[in-house]
């Protein structure tokens, strides 16, 4: 085939080229490090010109927190908001999911190099974490305290760690992530007594 016969290569506008340079930046993250990423690296492997990035983003990191934002679950609570455990282990095998993706290998690289990088460190809980809700399960028991389902002052900080806390635990001891009955050991046994209710107190009785 000659040059002339080849099929021209489409040019990738809007969402689609989005994508592509999302996917991009987390995979140049992953190869070269927090310290090598650059908009050139981020561009070749999108297969788009550095004008493009440039348009969006002021540099990698930029574009590096979007992708991260992009990709970062959002908790959701059941229709009705009348399964508060359901939720919660919902809410937990997110970040579960989420951990096996190439946007939670950036963010772990961002957070542990957070001496190295600052101030990129802060952006990714200022505008990635924080906005998404903070923590995993938190947006599910704030949307109860808010149903007067759960004691709003019981939603300590602590309160609020003990779920990811207890994942993130039980995948550095065996290096896997908890499956569904794991989950459910942690909403029962941990997550749902810190908020007042167990075996001796379903959550219809759990009021302020």
């Amino acid at each position: 085939m000659t040059e002339h016969e080849r099929p021209a290569r489409t040019r990738r506008r809007g969402e689609e080229l989005l994508t592509a340079i999302r996917a991009a930046v987390l995979a140049e993250v992953a190869e070269t490090g927090l310290g090598r990423l650059t908009m050139e690296g981020i561009a070749k492997r999108a297969g788009t010109a550095k004008t493009s990035l440039y348009r969006r983003w002021s540099s990698p990191q930029e574009v590096l927190l979007d992708a991260i934002h992009a990709e970062h679950p959002q908790e959701t609570v059941s229709p009705g908001s009348d399964d508060l455990r359901g939720d919660l282990i919902r809410a937990l095998r997110q970040l579960v999911d989420w951990m096996r993706s190439p946007s939670a290998e950036a963010a772990g690289s961002i957070v542990a190099e957070r001496v190295r990088h600052p101030e990129l460190a802060r952006a990714l809980y200022e505008r990635v974490f924080e906005p998404r809700g903070g923590r995993f399960t938190l947006t599910v028991l704030r949307h109860y305290a808010e149903q007067g389902r759960i004691d709003p002052r019981l939603i300590t900080p602590v309160v609020a760690d003990i779920g990811e806390a207890l994942v993130f635990k039980y995948a550095m001891d065996t290096h896997q992530v908890p499956d569904d009955a794991k989950l459910a050991e942690i909403v029962d046994q941990a997550v749902l007594p810190a908020v007042g209710i167990g075996p001796d107190r379903p959550e219809s009785a759990a009021k302020p």
